[in-house]
């Protein structure tokens, strides 16, 4: 059974081999990563498509500011395995994402992706034009997608992400609670 629900902490090795079958490592090249990096992605809009406990498909969509003031969302990577590429779960995929954003409220996303693909669920570069992403990026692949009307009226300025940082577990709290637990076995029982 194939459903699309949100990721969980288990799917992370799974989804991280996919992206890395589908784009290999030069994905962490890509200047859409440094709005990625160190962060969390937005909540409740890290989708995977699950195929009876197999990951076969991912995205994700990242907060950033289309500029001074403009919050909006980054979608990327998306992924679908190569064995089942071709069979609409891409566009299923992206249709949900979609729906889940404007369903939290979201207003905006942006993206850097193959234009004629994203073009079919109404991205495009007519809002775009006035933005720009620290790094490089191709111009004609910068693809923006209103999902309220006027939304990106005026946007104007360097794409910048806004989301809240990882939560890395601190070393300290972890050695301490290994070495506590380690420590236990040797009290004496009273």
């Amino acid at each position: 059974m194939i459903t699309i629900r949100e990721e969980i902490f288990r799917d992370v090795e799974a989804r991280e081999a996919l992206l890395d079958a589908c784009f290999g490592p030069t994905r962490f090249q890509k200047t859409c990563e440094r709005l990625r990096e160190g962060r969390m992605p937005a909540d409740g809009l890290s989708l995977v498509i699950d195929r009876d406990g197999e990951i076969i498909g991912t995205v994700r969509l990242w907060h950033i500011s289309a500029g001074p003031n403009r919050p909006a969302l980054m979608l990327g990577p998306i992924a679908i395995d190569p064995s089942v590429q071709s069979l609409g779960l891409g566009g299923k995929l992206m249709r949900e994402a979609l729906k889940r954003a404007a369903d939290l409220g979201h207003k905006a996303v942006l993206l850097v992706g193959d234009a004629p693909y994203y073009e079919r669920f109404g991205f495009s570069t007519d809002k775009t034009g006035s933005l720009w992403l620290p790094g490089p990026y191709e111009r004609n692949r910068f693809l923006a997608l209103e999902l309220e009307t006027g939304a990106l009226a005026g946007a104007r300025g360097l794409v910048s992400a806004t989301g809240a940082f990882e939560r890395k577990p601190d070393l300290g709290v972890l050695v301490a609670a290994a070495a506590q637990g380690a420590l236990a076995g040797l009290r004496p029982a009273l």
